[in-house]
């Protein structure tokens, strides 16, 4: 017969988490500026470019804010054919975590899970707008941190700064 009812050992109770509480749309703008044009005279697919950014606060002691901002921009020739921007956030609570286990779990793990839903937020308003549904690629959240990193570093050096790690 097995206990169910047997305790984790500490090991386990002391495993980093990261649960996300609430998600949400912070912001969102869809324009769609040569409309009926754009709909009805595109003879080639318009160029579009997606920007991702991640930006955090605190907001209790291990709560955070985690947002997703993300603008797409469809471009036939010179013409703008729409550009959405989204501001997708969550809040996001840690247990367990190590000052150096914070930045990665809410600058890769927290904006991996909730990339899904904010792509579904694009692809639903550019097809709202009258265009196929944007379905952006996913994105290395690791690659972006590391980029960030590299970035505060540099500036950090130019500016005289001790690097950060």
């Amino acid at each position: 017969m097995s206990d169910d009812n047997q305790q984790p050992d500490a090991e386990q109770q002391l495993q980093p988490s990261l649960q996300i509480s609430a998600q949400y749309v912070k912001d969102l703008s869809f324009e769609n500026p040569n409309a009926p044009r754009s709909l009805t005279q595109q003879t080639t697919p318009p160029q579009v470019t997606v920007n991702v950014d991640v930006r955090t606060q605190q907001l209790a002691e291990n709560a955070f804010e985690v947002v997703l901002h993300i603008k797409a921009e469809a471009k036939t020739g010179d013409a703008a054919t729409f550009l959405c921007e989204l501001s997708y956030g969550g809040v996001v609570a840690l247990a367990n975590v190590t000052k150096e286990q914070t930045a990665p779990l809410l600058l890769i793990e927290a904006p991996r899970l909730l990339f899904p839903f904010a792509r579904s937020v694009i692809a639903e308003a550019t097809r709202n707008g009258g265009f196929p549904p944007l379905l952006i690629q996913p994105i290395d959240f690791t690659e972006l941190f590391r980029r960030q990193l590299a970035a505060l570093r540099a500036r950090s050096e130019a500016e005289g700064q001790p690097s950060v790690n």
